[in-house]
């Protein structure tokens, strides 16, 4: 029999007839499905994968990250350290409280997240981030800027790793303990790398796309799930990605949906293309939306720019900044992505082969 092979969007189109707990990304992109025992092997991988990374029994645990990752995280934690909490990805005040007054000695967030924490730490809180006397920190859930693990294990004097989590479940499924390390899968088969531009497994060097085998689950079966995360394969192992590509973008944890932004600014009158703009310049990643007008009229008419900002605030969590083009082109012409941080590769990814 063979596999099905499903995209982001295509997960999220079969979100009206899936059954069980339904993992949902905040723009309702993906719904992934899970059965009472698909959640216990989810929580049991990911359990597997701190201990992996050095958390045990005396550990204590603050995870730092957005639904639907954040419960799922926080109950592998529970299960293989003595206490785990979540206490979401924003406020690093608020998390520096945390912890502090948990005592934790691990912290579980996103790269982008506690490099912000750490400048934070630096530069308005003027306090030492070695005073928190953390032990482990786990990334997740976004490509982490070069150096990164190096820099945050000098900085906290501790042990950093990198997991690599399923962006539809949010689950671990892979780690690894230094940038220049492939990942390290927590069971055999449930991570390979595909063609781009095929349903097939990638047979040459270059870039490859992650695909997810969600072995044993109870409706998927041998579904294989195309995560959207690109490698390059030259280095052996299995590479961590450092890319993305198709029509979601990630942008500080989220994947937006260029599909659904397309549609929202088809109905906006007098919108004759865009162009969306992701950078990370400091800590956090940044994204702008540029609209050009088919008519020079609507170029400073401040009515028609709130009805952007207000069709992006309906799509997506992820704050979208807006700009109108000075000149005005009629003709209609395609969205397009300039990623600054040279991680999306583009829409179609049988233009990347």
């Amino acid at each position: 029999m063979t596999a099905r092979w499903l995209t982001r969007g295509e997960l999220g189109a079969a979100g009206g007839a899936a059954t069980g707990l339904l993992l949902v990304a905040p723009d309702l992109s993906s719904v992934f499905p899970l059965g009472p025992a698909d959640r216990t092997a989810c929580v049991r991988m990911t359990g597997e994968v701190l201990q992996a990374t050095g958390v045990g029994a005396a550990d204590r645990v603050v995870v730092a990250l957005a639904e639907p990752a954040a419960t799922l995280w926080t109950s592998a934690a529970a299960d293989v350290a003595a206490a785990a909490a979540s206490v979401g990805p924003r406020g690093r005040m608020r998390l520096h409280h945390a912890l502090t007054t948990l005592r934790a000695t691990t912290l579980v967030a996103t790269p982008t997240g506690v490099m912000d924490f750490l400048a934070r730490l630096h530069l308005e809180f003027l306090l030492d981030p070695l005073d928190l006397g953390l032990r482990h920190i786990v990334l997740t859930g976004e490509i982490a800027s070069r150096h990164t693990i190096r820099q945050l294990a000098g900085e906290f004097g501790a042990a950093v790793s990198e997991a690599y989590s399923s962006p539809f479940s949010g689950g671990a499924l892979a780690w690894r303990t230094a940038e220049e390390d492939p990942l390290t899968p927590v069971a055999a088969g449930v991570l390979g790398l595909a063609s781009l531009d095929k349903d097939v497994p990638y047979a040459d060097g270059g870039l490859a796309e992650m695909v997810i085998m969600p072995l044993g689950h109870s409706t998927l079966g041998d579904t294989v799930l195309r995560t959207g995360h690109v490698a390059r394969t030259e280095n052996g192992g299995l590479p961590a990605p450092d890319h993305t590509v198709g029509e979601h973008v990630l942008v500080r944890g989220v994947w937006v949906a260029l599909p659904r932004l397309e549609k929202a600014l088809s109905k906006i009158d007098g919108v004759s293309g865009w162009e969306l703009t992701v950078s990370r310049a400091g800590t956090l990643d940044s994204a702008v939306l540029t609209v050009t007008f088919g008519r020079q009229s609507l170029v400073a008419n401040p009515m028609w720019k709130a009805r952007i900002r207000e069709a992006l605030r309906a799509l997506t969590p992820v704050t979208i900044g807006v700009e109108i083009a000075p000149e005005a082109a009629e003709a209609a012409r395609p969205g397009l992505v300039n990623d600054l941080r040279g991680q999306h590769l583009g829409r179609d990814r049988a233009l990347l082969t």
